[in-house]
Formats: structure tokens, sequence, C-alpha cells
């Protein structure tokens, strides 16, 4: 066990260090949630209160489903560098030492996690100079949430990456991914403005329950068949990708 995490920290060292090099990537991770809030949170705040179910302060209703944004489309993308390092010859040196497959792929998602969690709190910091409300718990809890959706997909992302090889396929997998998900998942605007056969097919996208999740873990509300769902969906969805991307690594042509 503790070779694994050893080896789990190799891999998460290295990782570090790259991104410390070029640290571009970290900042525009944040730059698109934080225009978010400073350009379409003032929108809100005149039509927050006719929100059914939402919280009586529009930046308390949007940060939590930026969180989960900033969790699922910065995540997203964690697969291109791996491509590189797969080209590089990077990812079959690692293969050929006595690391643990799993500890190639947890040691990546310990810089992705790192990464997220920095973001996060910058983006909650901002929330709360802006006036969001919510307690320690429910922040808490909140982000833990965004953390597993952020491993789940970064996860995911690396398994894409390995098995498609190409940017070029995998760009416009992730764009093909990201609409939909976007757009039922409430993010930005709750789906119960929308009509009814929306709500339902909603009903059948596990981010829109993460989302939901967050919100309500944000405004204290720890009792909502919505917080279990999103917290049941989350841990599903996170140990899903992780076996899914360590089963790529563990492939004699990955």
């Amino acid at each position: 066990m503790s070779s694994f995490f050893h080896d789990c920290f190799i891999v998460f060292r290295r990782q570090i260090r790259m991104n410390l090099r070029n640290p571009a990537w970290v900042l525009i991770g944040i730059l698109q949630p934080v225009l978010y809030l400073l350009l379409f949170g003032p929108l809100l705040k005149p039509i927050v209160s006719s929100f059914p179910g939402a919280a009586d302060n529009e930046f308390t209703f949007l940060v939590p489903g930026l969180l989960v944004q900033l969790g699922m489309f910065g995540a997203f993308f964690a697969g291109f560098g791996l491509i590189a390092e797969w080209r590089e010859g990077v990812v079959e040196a690692e293969r050929v030492t006595p690391a643990s497959r799993t500890a190639l792929l947890v040691g990546r998602l310990m810089r992705d996690l790192v990464q997220l969690l920095v973001q996060a709190l910058i983006l909650i910091g901002l929330g709360l100079v802006m006036g969001m409300r919510g307690s320690v718990g429910g922040i808490t809890f909140g982000v833990a949430l965004t953390l597993l959706v952020g491993g789940a997909c970064a996860a995911a992302s690396n398994a894409v990456a390995l098995t498609t090889k190409s940017e070029d396929v995998m760009a416009p997998l992730i764009n093909m991914v990201m609409m939909p998900v976007l757009l039922l998942s409430g993010i930005l605007l709750p789906m119960t403005l929308g009509p009814s056969w929306l709500q339902r097919i909603s009903d059948f996208m596990p981010f829109r329950w993460i989302v939901d999740a967050v919100r309500g873990s944000f405004a204290g509300d720890f009792a909502g068949n919505s917080l279990l769902w999103g917290t049941a969906w989350a841990l599903a969805l996170f140990s899903a990708a992780v076996w899914w991307g360590t089963a790529t690594f563990r492939k004699e042509n990955a």
C-alpha cells in the first residue's frame, strides 16, 4: 500500500511541476466561470426570486452551478495533456516501470483535483465578496461534490485520450458532450423554468442532480432528495470513471 501511494506521489509531483512551468491553463480554466459570475450574475438579480426553489440571492444560486461547471468542463480537457505525453513516449516509459497502473491515473487525478480545489476556492471567495451566502459546512460539502465530479471527468478524459490518441477526434467529442450537459443540467438557469418535456429529459441527466445537490448544500438543505441523488450520482460517476481510466492504462496497446 505504501508503494502505491509513493507511486501516486511521484506521478503527482511530476504533473504539478509541469503545471507550474506553464500555469496558463489554470488561469484560463478559472477565467470562464469568473466571467459568468461577473457578467451573468447581475442579470439574474431581478428574476432570481421567481425561480421555483431558488435561493434569495443570485450568487447563492449561480456559484454552485458554476462550481460544477468548473469541475466538469475544466477536467474534460485534462486528456489533451495526456495525448501529448503519449506522443512523446512518456506514458509508455511509465508503463514499463513497476508502478501500479492505477497509480499512473491517480497521480494525475491528484494534480487535477488540487488545481480544481484552488480554482473553486477562488470562485467561492469572489462569490462571498459579491454577496453569496452559505454555511461553512454547506460550502465544504458542495466543494467535495465538485471534486468528485472533477475527478470523474478527468479520469474519463484520460480514458478517452488514451483510446483516441488524437486531439482532432477528442475535441469534437468533448464539445458534443458538453453542450447538452450545459443546457440540461440547470447550471445557469433552473430546469423548472423549462417545459415539462425538457424537464423529463433532464431527469435522466446525472449532472442535473449533482447541480441541485450542490445548490441544496449551499442553501443548507440537507434533507432533500436532490442531495441524496446528487451524492449517489457523483460517487457512481467517479467510481466508474476511475475504473475506466485504470483499464486504459493497463491495455497492452495503451
